[in-house]
Formats: C-alpha cells, structure tokens, sequence
C-alpha cells in the first residue's frame, strides 16, 4: 500500500500536475478543434439546393467519434487530478500513454522521445507509474540542455517491473523554445513522489530507474 502523503509530496504532485498543463490542454482540444471544422463543412452541404445526405450522414459520424474521443480525453485529465489508487495498467500501455502525453511538447523543447517499453507480464498501479515516469521525463529535459533523445526501456523483475529513462544528448543547434509554465522538477520532488506511491527511484549514471511492484490479481 502506498504511504501516507506527505506535506513535500503534494507540493511535488501540484507542481507536476502545474507543468503537465500545456500537455492536458493539448490532450483536450486534440478532438474537439476538428468538430468545429466538420460542424462548418456541414452547414455548407445542407444549404445546397439538393444536399448529399451521404454526404452530411458521413460527417454526423465523424462528429460523433471525435466526441467520444473528447470524453474520454476528459475523463482521462480527471484521473490525472483525482487518481483512482486502485486502478492497475501493463508497463507498456502506461509508458505509451505518457509518452504520447508528452512528446509534442518536449519536441517543442528540443527532445526527442524514443519508447522501447515492450510488454510484461503482470501489472502495476497506474497511479505510480504514470506520475513518477512524466516527472522523471520533465525532470531529465530540466537537468540536460536540449536537443537531446530520452530512451525509455522496461524489464520484468520476480518482484516488480523495471522502467528506464536514459538520456543522450542529441544533434541540432539548441535553438528552441523554453517552458517558463511553472518551476522546474528537483530530485527531492521525485523522492517525494516515490515515497508517497511506494515507487523505488534510484539514479544510474546519467539516467533514472523506477521500480514497481507488481500488484497481485483480485481473488474470485
């Protein structure tokens, strides 16, 4: 179970979540700016003297997939704000979620982001995961100057699972857009992290691992 949470870990969770807001937004508007222009493309087509219903049905549909797309994307910001503690995900599936995440933004920044997270067996909270793998992330990209790649790699453990950030300065003329958004990640702001969702942290030369212990299948 994880630890009680501390004065230092919800400052760490406020100033993540506060660095992690260009992403949210990003994450929300992604489906709902192409209803506008469908909603436009619409209008047009039912004013025609003789309208393509075809036509007009084909685009009620796309409406309504980007639509869903927009919800979830709502209720998935909404677990970032109020976690479910008991919510479980496979390493891979949440590594892939973080890094599509945030890899538009750290592009913007200078950083390319490689996923090499295969899958593993077994499961692990995905409180833990996703919370101290996008605060390792930022946290790399505020101690190395850009451009640089950040590789991600995992590896199955008889306790738990392993996730690796390594860093590797990259090519390019450095030339690109800072995030003033909000302060940077220190160390102690993951410690704190860890400590509060039971996440071993540890530092391997220039990259960082995380180790989570597997949660064990309900019974019945």
């Amino acid at each position: 179970m994880p630890a009680v949470i501390s004065p230092a870990a919800e400052a760490a969770r406020y100033a993540l979540l506060r660095r992690l807001a260009p992403s949210f937004r990003h994450h929300l508007v992604v489906n709902l700016q192409p209803i506008g222009m469908i909603c436009e493309v619409m209008d047009r087509r039912l004013r025609a003297a003789t309208p393509d219903l075809g036509h007009v049905q084909d685009s009620a549909g796309k409406i309504n997939g980007f639509a869903k797309a927009a919800l979830n994307s709502c209720v998935d910001v909404v677990g970032w704000l109020a976690p479910d503690d008991t919510a479980t995900v496979a390493v891979h599936e949440a590594a892939r979620e973080c890094a599509a995440l945030l890899a538009t933004s750290l592009s913007f920044r200078g950083y390319a982001l490689r996923n090499e997270v295969g899958e593993l067996p077994g499961v692990v909270r995905r409180t833990g995961l996703r919370t101290l793998l996008s605060g390792l992330l930022l946290h790399c990209t505020d101690r190395l100057p850009g451009p640089a790649e950040l590789v991600l790699t995992a590896a199955a453990e008889a306790q738990g699972a392993v996730l690796r950030v390594q860093p590797r300065p990259g090519e390019g003329d450095g030339n690109f857009a800072g995030e003033a958004n909000y302060r940077k990640l220190e160390w102690q702001d993951l410690e704190a992290l860890a400590a509060a969702d039971g996440v071993q942290l540890a530092r391997e030369g220039a990259g960082m691992a995380l180790r989570l212990p597997w949660v064990a299948p309900q019974a019945g």
